[in-house]
C-alpha cells in the first residue's frame, strides 16, 4: 500500500478472512481433501453457505479499513462484494474520507442461495451466493445516493464442467460435437467408452486403478471439492435488465434503469481502470464500441447459447428478457446474433491489448 500510495492506480482486495476464532473451512477451499470442520452433508448447499458466513467478508473489510492510512492517497477496491453487512463498514470508511469502493456481481444480483439445488456445483463461487434477502440488500444499494457499489462486474471464472463434479443429470450439453477434453462439452460417455476398451485388452486390473474412479465418484456433488468459479460473461446486459424487470414489476423501488445499468457496468468500470478517456461511454474521440440490445425478446440460455469455450453455467436454463443482437469494437461488428461463425462474424478476434500509460 505505501509503494503505491499516490499513484494513479487501483489496489483491489478478494475480501474473505478468517476471524481469529471460527468455526471454517480453512483456507484450503478449493482442495478436495475435507473442510476443517464442516456441519452437514457436503453436497448440501446450506452446508457451504455456512462454511463462508458474512463476517469472513466484514471481517476482511475492516482489516482493510483499519490499514488505509498507510495510503491516503491511494484508491482502494473490494472486488466481488456478497455480504450486504460490509455495506454499512464501507460508508462509514468512505464517509470519513477513505478512498474505498466495491463491485458485485450479476450472480450476487440475479441469483439466490434458495435456488441452489443440492449437488448442483456451478453455483459455487467465493464470497458464495447468499440468500433472497442479501440480494434485496444489494440492489438497494445499487440505487442508493450515495452508493458503494460503483461498478457491477461478471468475475467470469470458467472451468471444465469436470471440474464442478455435477451429477449426471446436470451435464446435458447441447453444442456441436468436439473432441478436445478440456473443452465445454460433456466428454464422460466418451471417457467411459475409452475406459472400457483398455479394460476389455487387459484380464487384470490393479486395484489402485479402481480406487481413483471411486473417489471421484465420491465427490461427485461436493460443494468443498468442485472448483469456485461463475461463467457469465457476455450475459450481464440480460441478467441485469431482466432482474431488474421483474423487481420493478414486484413493486420494488430499488430498480435500476438501462442509463444506470450502463454506468454500472460500462461508464463506471471503464473509469475504474483509468480508461474513461477512451472507452465507456459514445461521443465524438472515444472508442466506437456499441451493442445492439433488444428489450423485447425473450429467450432461454442453454449450453449452444454460452460464448465461451467450457460451457457450462448455473444460468443454463434460465429465461431472459432482453438479447443482444450486435456488438461491435472500435467501429467494426464482431458479434451478430445468428451471423455465420456462431455470431463471431468478424472471423478473427479484433481486440487489442491496451498497455498505455493509465490516467487518473
Amino acid at each position: 500500500m505505501k509503494t503505491l500510495n499516490g499513484t494513479p492506480t487501483t489496489l483491489m482486495f478478494h475480501a474473505e478472512m478468517i476471524p481469529p476464532i471460527a468455526d471454517s473451512v480453512g483456507d484450503a477451499v478449493q482442495a478436495s481433501d475435507p473442510p476443517l470442520a464442516p456441519h452437514g452433508d457436503l453436497k448440501s448447499y446450506q452446508t457451504f453457505l455456512e462454511s463462508r458466513p458474512p463476517s469472513f467478508e466484514t471481517y476482511a473489510i475492516d482489516e482493510i479499513v483499519s490499514l488505509a492510512h498507510l495510503a491516503p492517497g491511494l484508491h482502494l477496491h473490494i472486488v466481488h462484494l456478497s455480504a450486504t453487512q460490509a455495506i454499512p463498514i464501507l460508508k462509514a470508511a468512505r464517509k470519513a474520507s477513505v478512498d474505498i469502493t466495491a463491485e458485485t456481481c450479476f450472480h450476487y444480483l440475479g441469483l439466490a442461495a434458495e435456488g441452489v439445488e443440492d449437488g448442483d456445483c456451478r453455483y459455487k463461487c467465493c464470497p458464495p451466493i447468499r440468500e433472497q434477502l442479501n440480494q434485496d440488500g444489494l440492489w438497494e444499494e445499487l440505487t442508493a445516493p450515495d452508493s458503494c457499489i460503483k461498478t457491477v462486474v461478471s468475475d467470469h471464472s470458467p472451468c471444465t464442467p469436470e471440474l464442478k463434479l455435477l451429477p449426471s443429470h446436470l451435464q446435458a450439453v447441447e453444442a456441436p460435437h468436439m473432441h478436445h477434453s478440456d473443452s465445454g462439452i460433456d466428454m464422460t460417455a466418451d471417457l467411459a467408452r475409452n475406459k472400457e476398451e483398455k479394460l476389455g485388452k487387459r484380464a487384470v486390473v490393479r486395484v489402485e486403478e479402481v480406487q481413483p474412479a471411486a473417489k471421484e465418484a465420491a465427490a461427485v456433488g461436493d460443494f468443498f471439492a468442485a472448483w469456485g468459479g461463475i461463467s457469465s460473461v457476455g450475459l450481464g446486459l440480460p441478467i441485469l435488465y431482466t432482474s431488474a424487470k421483474k423487481r420493478a414489476l414486484a413493486g420494488s423501488k430499488s430498480t435500476p434503469s438501462v442509463l444506470d445499468i450502463v454506468r454500472l457496468c460500462c461508464a463506471a468500470t471503464a473509469k475504474q481502470v483509468g480508461l474513461s478517456h477512451r472507452k465507456g461511454a459514445l461521443k465524438v474521440g472515444m472508442d466506437a464500441d456499441i451493442c445492439v440490445f433488444d428489450d423485447a425478446e425473450e429467450w432461454v440460455l442453454n449450453s449452444a447459447g454460452m460464448h465461451w469455450k467450457n460451457r457450462c453455467s448455473p444460468w443454463e436454463g434460465h429465461k431472459f428478457a432482453g438479447r443482444v443482437r450486435e456488438t461491435w469494437v472500435r467501429g467494426r461488428k464482431v458479434f451478430e446474433y445468428g451471423g455465420v461463425n456462431g455470431g463471431f462474424v468478424s472471423g478473427k478476434p479484433l481486440g487489442e491489448a491496451i498497455t498505455e500509460k493509465r490516467f487518473a
